[in-house]
């Protein structure tokens, strides 16, 4: 099984990216998405939560209002470390069941839609990874105009991140996405070439096909031993 890394910033296009593999059937797992479950009312993640910040982060139905708790967090990186440090195990449960329950449907390619790749240390287990790309002037324009708020916010969250410009020496595969749509499809399909290659051998015997091979191997050689004796 190949595991592709899908990381970048707040506005820096990750989630169209993540769109266009989709497009291509290509399975992905959303780590926002998993946190979203991680966070729903009664969960083990959510009483932590509660606990944590207090009631007055609910809505009138009991689930979090990510929005309030997200002011919170973004003004204050201690409460943001807090909030990552409660929910990071639960989020790391999440992915890894979601990738045992493709690699028993036999999935050959995922790729981990991962705003915190790194900070989460997930990027270990990616390969290839991807970091999409932007100017941090244009991104904050882009973030301004997308949540239509002020400058200081804007810069309050894309500094609670990883700057981009770390990222990409990361990173395996850069996208760069100063430019038109147009221009980020151009580089995805050579994305998309590299990421749906061949697996290796080793990628092959970490995928269930692999296993399996290697089970019926053991098998046969066995079954052919014992009749040699």
């Amino acid at each position: 099984m190949r595991i592709v890394g899908l990381t970048g910033g707040i506005s820096s296009g990750k989630s169209t990216v993540s769109n266009l593999f989709q497009a291509n059937e290509i399975t992905i797992i959303d780590a926002d998405l998993v946190a979203r479950d991680v966070l729903k009312r009664g969960t083990s993640g959510w009483k932590k939560v509660v606990a944590t910040f207090g009631e007055d982060i609910l809505l009138a139905n009991g689930e979090v209002d990510r929005p309030k708790l997200g002011q919170i967090v973004f003004s204050d990186p201690d409460k943001r470390q807090l909030l990552n440090r409660l929910l990071a195990p639960y989020i790391s449960t999440g992915i890894f069941t979601e990738i045992l329950k493709l690699w028993i449907k036999g999935c050959k390619v995922i790729v981990l839609d991962v705003p915190l790749l790194f900070e989460a240390k997930m990027d270990k287990w990616t390969k290839p990874i991807i970091v999409v790309w932007v100017d941090p002037e244009i991104q904050l324009q882009r973030l301004m105009a997308r949540d239509r708020t002020s400058e200081e916010d804007a810069k309050n969250r894309i500094n609670a991140q990883m700057p981009l410009d770390i990222k990409r020496t990361k990173a395996d595969i850069v996208m760069d996405n100063n430019g038109s749509l147009d221009d980020l499809n151009e580089q995805f399909r050579k994305v998309l070439s590299q990421v749906t290659k061949p697996l290796t051998w080793t990628e092959f015997w970490l995928s269930r096909q692999g296993a399996l091979s290697a089970l019926v191997s053991v098998i046969v050689g066995v079954v052919i031993c014992r009749k040699m004796l």
